[in-house]
């Protein structure tokens, strides 16, 4: 137990050690108003860039909308268009059968009233 704790400390204070040592290898970056200037632009463009690619984008999904919206009207109009033509040719139908019903009726009626009327012989 007290070899663990002996470790534990002794890693602690290499760490401590090594951490507030400064890297001797790396060299600070000096930026001149030069340098971030550019830099500013370059991003600034970047920027402009990113939100002209957006919109056209953007304008793109607009238009697609559109045209499926288009779309799925006509079809909506001519599924519309065939269910009313489907109607009128059922009603036309239904017309015309009752009209050969009521002629069958009517000759119907006719041959046996003239078959009453007619004395037998």
């Amino acid at each position: 137990m007290q070899k663990t704790i002996a470790t534990l400390i002794a890693g602690l204070f290499a760490t401590a050690a090594f951490a507030a040592q400064t890297p001797a290898t790396t060299t600070p970056t000096a930026t001149t108003p030069a340098v971030a200037k550019a830099e500013a632009k370059q991003e600034k463009q970047a920027a402009k860039a990113e939100v002209k690619e957006t919109k056209a984008a953007a304008k793109a999904d607009v238009k697609e909308a559109k045209a499926a919206a288009k779309t799925e009207v006509k079809e909506a109009k001519a599924d519309a268009k065939a269910t009313k033509e489907a109607a009128k040719a059922d009603v036309k139908e239904a017309k015309a059968e009752h009209k050969a019903a009521k002629a069958e009726h009517k000759a119907e009626h006719k041959d046996t009233t003239v078959a009453a009327a007619t004395p037998a012989k």
